[in-house]
């Protein structure tokens, strides 16, 4: 699918970026890069700090050194996501003082999310998908993410899908190893009548990891997504190898230099998506389309290990 980019780039790339064991020295080397080679990305934050036993490392907006870090990049031109309230399972008040103290930081609600594994994740695990596709997932993982998810469950301590609903536009569901997200899924943002508490979705390419995004983002790659002029959102946790003993992965900065020098958009994740949007109109998902999208993602979910 062929889109006409703005000021006349060739493809559109992005990064939605999980803070999972991001610590804010490392996170601070890979902005600096980022904002050096003219790249404006999505930095996803937990407004909250914990107050039970944490699930994942990483710092929160809770440490005031890590949110004006956060507000600045902001301020650089950098969107600021959303990955649920904090680094555990939250309760629905809880998600709503996080997304009240989201909006007092950075001065209005999250525009993008990616769910966090905790119990509020909305349609996250066998939610993710229909039918016997559902089932055949449950099969694969044997079960272990079955009723651990409620974001989206009426009546649940962890529910919040009205809220999530009113207060943010676009949430992270499919992930795939190809480099052109839009390819694998030419209809985002969609929305889905079967998942009504989410507005609408996007999907992503694999990069959970500085090996895997390296991989994703290698040369040939990037001189694909070029020639098809395609879309790239990257999913991935910068705090996942990109530093190590204060030093960036050298094959990350390559890679990042080289994608820089070509004649792309390079935008954060919610302008990209409210652009796909005008483009598409809406995006009501057909149950065709759906289904296609779940067959090939739990295809690379079972024999490639993709998120």
């Amino acid at each position: 699918m062929k889109i006409d980019w703005p000021e006349g780039k060739k493809f559109a790339f992005t990064i939605f970026d999980d803070p999972d064991s991001q610590r804010l020295a490392d996170g601070r080397k890979v902005y600096a890069l980022l904002a050096d080679l003219g790249f404006r990305t999505t930095k996803a934050v937990w407004p909250l700090g914990p107050v039970r036993e944490p699930n994942s490392p990483g710092d929160t907006c809770a440490d005031p050194l890590y949110r004006e870090d956060a507000i600045a990049l902001q301020e650089l031109g950098f969107e600021i996501g959303y990955h649920n309230a904090t680094l555990h399972s939250s309760t629905r008040a809880e998600t709503i003082q996080a997304l009240d103290a989201f909006r007092q930081y950075f001065g209005h609600d999250p525009v993008s999310m990616a769910n966090h594994y905790n119990e509020e994740a909305i349609y996250w695990g066998p939610a993710r998908l229909s039918g016997t596709r559902r089932a055949i997932y449950n099969a694969v993982t044997l079960g272990r993410t079955r009723n651990r998810h409620f974001g989206h469950v009426e009546g649940h301590p962890s529910f919040w899908g009205d809220i999530c609903r009113e207060r943010i536009r676009y949430c992270r569901n499919f992930v795939f190893a190809d480099i052109n997200t839009l390819a694998e899924c030419p209809g985002m943002p969609y929305h889905d009548r079967d998942r009504p508490y989410v507005n609408a979705w996007y999907a992503a390419s694999e990069g959970s990891n500085v090996a895997r995004f390296t991989c994703t983002v290698a040369e040939a790659h990037q001189d694909r997504l070029e020639s098809e002029g395609g879309a790239c959102i990257m999913y991935t946790h910068f705090g996942h190898g990109y530093v190590e003993n204060g030093e960036m992965n050298s094959r990350f900065r390559h890679l990042m230099t080289r994608l820089s020098r070509k004649n792309g958009w390079f935008v954060p994740v919610g302008t990209l998506l409210d652009y796909l949007r005008e483009k598409h109109g809406d995006g009501e998902i057909t149950r065709a389309d759906r289904a296609r999208i779940e067959r090939r993602w739990l295809w690379e979910k079972v024999f490639r290990g993709t998120s």
